[in-house]
């Protein structure tokens, strides 16, 4: 008699569930579970409806009590595994339903959805790892032979690491900015002398969104940058520039666009210049999924492409 009420019950149940109203439909699967606790089939289909519910948690227990009391039936595997889609937790849902295909090796709805998790849990780890570039920036490794060649020049250990460092945090505050907005504003930083610079009177940087309008703004932007550089006791600058803004040079140099070789993509400049080394890069960007993500600085010979003509007097000795 019992098995018959929890039987009528369940049917009832399912009419609900059809129509859509799986609160009801829960609420008949628990009076038919009371009378008949060890079948399987009711645990399932509660779970179904408080999965349609959003009470993830509560669902889950069902589906695994339907695993635990028919170990070899497919649809508790499923049910698991829908939960566990729900529940975003993508790696744990294919193992549930590699399960219930083992049970059911031609369910095509299963391996769809094994498919179809799949592809979104590479999309995850993908997305995962374009957020650790985009928020641990750390430019360090890969300016690293510039060190080495700063000490050369300038011999002093200490003036040698400030001005790497210079180089180092201009560049990552650069592409930590364009992470975020997808541009950088056109400028020159200064590394000023902390005793005689007059901090009041010259700033660290400055804008040259006007310098690559036309010849005439440009020669007229490096010749201001030369006096800057002087006047303030300057021992060092680093130009940040977008490459879309520069349409005067186009052709660096007039050697022709044969001597660029990295596309037409976006991305933007970092030049270096001191008395004894002067360095450029070119740092791609691109978009992947909606995200604004730079690749690995290029180094570019500043002799055929510098943005920027020489800003220090050469000087081949230590400073």
């Amino acid at each position: 008699m019992a098995e018959g009420g929890g039987a009528s019950l369940k049917d009832q149940g399912n009419e609900f569930f059809k129509a859509g109203n799986y609160l009801k439909a829960a609420a008949l699967y628990t009076q038919a579970i009371k009378l008949d606790p060890s079948n399987p089939t009711l645990y399932s289909n509660r779970a179904a409806a408080f999965l349609h519910l959003v009470k993830l948690n509560k669902a889950l227990v069902d589906a695994e009590t339907t695993i635990k009391l028919n170990p070899q039936w497919e649809k508790g595997h499923f049910r698991k595994g829908c939960v566990l889609e729900a529940m975003e937790r993508h790696e744990d849902a294919i193992i549930s339903f590699q399960e219930a295909l083992k049970f059911n090796p031609k369910s095509l709805e299963v391996s769809k959805k094994i498919k179809r998790l799949t592809q979104l849990a590479i999309e995850k780890k993908q997305a995962e790892e374009r957020e650790s570039i985009r928020s641990s920036v750390d430019m360090r490794k890969y300016l690293d032979p510039l060190r080495s060649e700063i000490s050369g020049k300038l011999g002093a250990v200490e003036e040698s690491e400030e001005f790497f460092s210079f180089a180092v945090e201009t560049m990552e505050s650069a592409i930590k900015v364009w992470h975020e907005t997808g541009k950088v504003d056109p400028r020159v930083y200064f590394l000023l002398d902390k005793q005689k610079t007059q901090t009041d009177k010259y700033a660290p940087a400055v804008n040259i969104d006007k310098a690559f309008e036309s010849p005439e703004t440009h020669s007229s932007c490096f010749t201001f940058l030369r006096q800057y550089a002087e006047e303030s006791f300057s021992q060092a600058a680093c130009l940040v520039a977008p490459k879309s803004i520069i349409s005067y040079p186009q052709v660096w140099k007039g050697q022709g666009s044969r001597k660029w070789r990295h596309g037409q993509g976006d991305g933007f400049f970092v030049q270096f210049e001191s008395p004894v080394l002067r360095k450029l890069w070119f740092v791609p960007s691109s978009s992947e999924k909606g995200k604004t993500l730079c690749r690995d600085p290029a180094a570019l010979d500043v002799s055929a492409h510098e943005v920027l003509p020489r800003i220090f007097k050469e000087s081949n000795s230590p400073l």
